[in-house]
């Protein structure tokens, strides 16, 4: 976290994602009150087949480009075999959704099939070339035009739901997003279309064939409790399950933005057997990563009722000690998250598929069993519970390669930062009855406040990067 162009990176993304976060988080308020948690259950759902179809459609080759260009011999080549794979399998898919059309009943009756198709149409043209920005480690531009493309798909998606298309104004916002980041991402790319080898075409498939069948479980251990809320349950309980989720997903996205920084620089330090800058870079993820994710969860615990409520509305309060423990689950997904990209980006795909067959056999059984028993809590409960399997299991293999480390100086800070700033939120909901959310947001305020002040006076280590960060900001 010391090389200048990853600090530099980083602020790109890290400002990219505030933004995106605050908008995301402002749109998210006006369809709960416009739409209706049913109507976002919906689109969630919409979503997940998403992600499970294009899953099939990308079959792994799209990480493998971004890891063949990252190592950086024959960039051209291999961003062209993918481009061929990739229009191949796509067109297939196309083919096989449309023969397949009536099985597809809730996306029929929704009107969001042919969004479907456009999506993994487009996805044709945003894949490659967002894998080739990737892979030559472009950070900076595909935080940039991600922004891009989730600013459009929420300026599309409002405009529709407000002239009342619903459902199928929140899916073609979807589509929308990806073809003009897509197009934002072709201005700043560098590689060509070239003729290719068949050695590139089997370099891709020896590292795509492991990477399908790792994503094929992330895929299902994200999307499983979603599905099984909407078989169980209904719309408008996928509707508060996902927004009380989005909600908690605030606490990570620093560990969003180091995700995209590193995954190409610890590909290419493990190439050149750098595992001192592997070890480094790992450690200060952590802290970096925990920094926010610690005090979001104890200020949820304190004030979670209310902010849900008072943002979302009244049927969303329902959601409170889901979204507790989905805090939680936040927290070690940040463990889970690196060491899982980390053992991607050395090469150890075999022992990490192994790791997430068996998460996702655990997940879809309690999510099976917990949901018809205590509702979303048990979707909540199941992924927290498979979230650690998951990272202890991973653990276990990232550490026979590399020295696992944690800032146990700057965790311990964070600590006592976090509960100072707890034990400051308690005493206001005590002495102060929340009674409409601008006196539910001054706590939030203050509490942030202290939070940092106490962080830059207690670590030393972090008040340093911190200026670093400014002064990089400003210079």
């Amino acid at each position: 976290m010391n090389i200048d162009a990853i600090k530099r990176q980083s602020i790109v993304s890290f400002i990219w994602q505030v933004a995106l976060t605050f908008i995301g988080f402002l749109s998210t308020i006006y369809f709960t009150h416009t739409v209706g948690a049913s109507v976002l259950g919906g689109y969630f759902l919409f979503i997940a087949y998403i992600s499970v179809i294009n899953l099939v459609a990308d079959g792994g080759f799209g990480d493998a480009a971004i890891k063949r260009i990252s190592e950086g011999e024959e960039q051209s080549e291999y961003f062209s075999a993918f481009t061929i794979l990739r229009f191949f399998f796509v067109m297939i898919v196309v083919l096989v959704l449309i023969v397949f059309r009536k099985y597809f009943v809730d996306l029929n009756d929704s009107g969001t099939f042919i969004w479907l198709i456009l999506a993994l149409i487009v996805g044709i043209f945003y894949g490659s070339v967002a894998s080739g920005i990737l892979g030559c480690a472009k950070i900076g531009i595909a935080a940039t035009t991600s922004f891009i493309n989730n600013i459009s798909r929420i300026i599309f998606q409002i405009i529709a739901v407000a002239l009342g298309y619903g459902i199928s104004g929140l899916a073609g916002g979807f589509v929308v997003g990806l073809f003009v980041s897509a197009l934002m991402q072709l201005y700043f790319f560098d590689l060509r279309f070239v003729p290719f080898k068949l050695k590139h075409l089997k370099n891709l498939a020896n590292f795509s064939i492991w990477i399908f069948l790792i994503s094929s479980g992330s895929i299902v251990f994200s999307t499983a409790d979603t599905i099984m809320i909407g078989y169980f349950l209904s719309n408008a309980d996928v509707g508060i399950y996902r927004v009380v989720l989005q909600f908690t997903l605030l606490a990570t996205f620093m560990t969003v933005v180091l995700r995209s920084t590193l995954y190409p620089r610890v590909s290419r330090w493990d190439k050149t057997g750098d595992i001192v800058s592997i070890e480094a870079s790992l450690s200060k993820a952590f802290t970096y990563s925990l920094i926010l994710a610690i005090p979001m969860t104890i200020g949820g615990f304190v004030l979670g009722d209310k902010l849900l409520y008072f943002f979302y509305g009244g049927d969303f309060d329902n959601g409170y000690w889901t979204m507790n423990v989905l805090f939680i689950v936040q927290i070690i997904n940040i463990f889970c998250y690196f060491f899982t990209t980390y053992l991607t980006a050395m090469n150890q795909l075999k022992n990490l598929f192994t790791v997430t067959v068996a998460s996702v056999i655990a997940n879809i059984s309690l999510n099976a069993l917990l949901i018809p028993l205590i509702g979303i809590l048990g979707a909540a409960i199941a992924t927290l519970a498979t979230m650690t399997l998951n990272a202890f299991l991973a653990m276990i293999i990232l550490s026979k390669i590399l020295q696992i480390r944690i800032e146990t100086d700057s965790l311990l800070n964070i600590l006592k930062a976090s509960f100072v700033m707890g034990f400051l939120l308690i005493g206001y909901r005590m002495l102060i009855p929340l009674e409409n959310v601008w006196l539910t947001l001054i706590p939030v305020a203050l509490g942030g406040a202290l939070y940092m002040t106490l962080i830059i006076k207690l670590d030393r280590k972090i008040n340093a990067d911190l200026k670093g960060v400014m002064l990089q900001m400003i210079s």
